[in-house]
């Protein structure tokens, strides 16, 4: 574990940066990730590890580096609503959490993406697939079945839908749904949807199951579902049965246990539905199963399995 002291730079009278006392951090293109636990030190995760900067930073600052971040997105974040996902202007993925969910300080997560656009192509040169894997999900895509991709946090799912989503000819048309902005699409008929907290309690939240139920209406030729984790599975399910391709990711251990845990999410947002049916209408819509994980060489896909 790395420890370095550094000292805040100063910027010209007047002047606010974007980003606040994290700004030469945001614009480090080796940083993928910075987060904030407390005052006075900033975590980064850069090259496959993780350091601390040790940094003047009050708790009223990090508050309002929060607030800055927050300026240029739709999302607040108060007692009532403690948690925050959004997408800065940048790109990057924002997380916060506030006291009295957090112990004392809030706390701060950037997901940062790089602005080049992933292909199976690049993932192939740069050995996160191999060639006999490359060809097998490149084949299952151009006949219009679905991909599943699973995997833990940070292990390449995200990456890995960007690159098959960007595989598509332009006679597609793709609906995109996520909790926050993440995807990058060169696809010119694209619609892309996030979730969105309600702003009062007299307003309903549009979560990923509506945004899936209004996709359908969009007359999608494929889709693509950020994370599927609960009940928005049920409308997945009711899209792969009118024949409708879909590409998601989901966290699981292995691709068994991945088929497994989407296999059981309709069942817990519908109990008059049969496991077997659940079953048969995955097994005979999803193509591949594209399982992801680090390795001491990097991201890797490490199984690849048809249902």
């Amino acid at each position: 574990m790395n420890q370095t002291t550094v000292h805040q730079a100063q910027p010209a009278r007047g002047v606010q940066p974007p980003f606040g006392p994290i700004q030469e951090l945001m614009q480090d293109p080796s940083i993928e990730e910075i987060w904030i636990n407390r005052p006075n030190e900033i975590w980064i995760h850069a090259a496959g590890r993780s350091s601390r900067i040790l940094v003047e930073l009050s708790d009223t600052e990090i508050e309002r580096l929060l607030e800055r971040l927050l300026r240029s997105t739709s999302r607040r974040i108060d007692r009532s609503r403690p948690f925050i996902d959004a997408t800065l202007e940048d790109g990057s993925r924002l997380h916060a959490v506030i006291p009295d969910i957090t112990r004392q300080h809030t706390s701060i997560n950037i997901r940062k993406f790089s602005k080049r656009v992933p292909s199976l192509e690049s993932m192939l040169a740069n050995g996160m697939l191999s060639d006999s894997q490359f060809a097998q999900i490149a084949a299952t895509v151009h006949s219009g079945e679905s991909v599943l991709i699973s995997g833990a946090t940070q292990a390449g799912k995200t990456t890995l839908l960007t690159a098959i989503l960007n595989s598509f000819d332009n006679t597609e048309r793709v609906i995109s749904v996520e909790d926050t902005f993440e995807l990058q699409l060169a696809c010119p008929d694209w619609v892309a949807m996030q979730t969105r907290p309600a702003p009062t309690r007299e307003v309903e939240d549009i979560d990923l199951r509506r945004l899936l139920r209004e996709s359908l209406r969009m007359r999608p030729t494929r889709l693509a579902v950020g994370e599927v984790r609960g009940p928005e599975a049920l409308e997945l399910l009711v899209a792969l049965n009118s024949g409708i391709p879909a590409y998601c990711t989901i966290h699981a251990n292995s691709a068994s246990e991945a088929i497994d845990k989407l296999i059981s999410l309709p069942l817990m947002a519908n109990a008059s539905i049969s496991a077997e049916f659940v079953r048969e209408v995955f097994q005979k819509c999803i193509g591949l199963v594209v399982h992801c994980e680090i390795t001491k060489s990097g991201r890797r896909i490490t199984q690849v399995l048809c249902p």
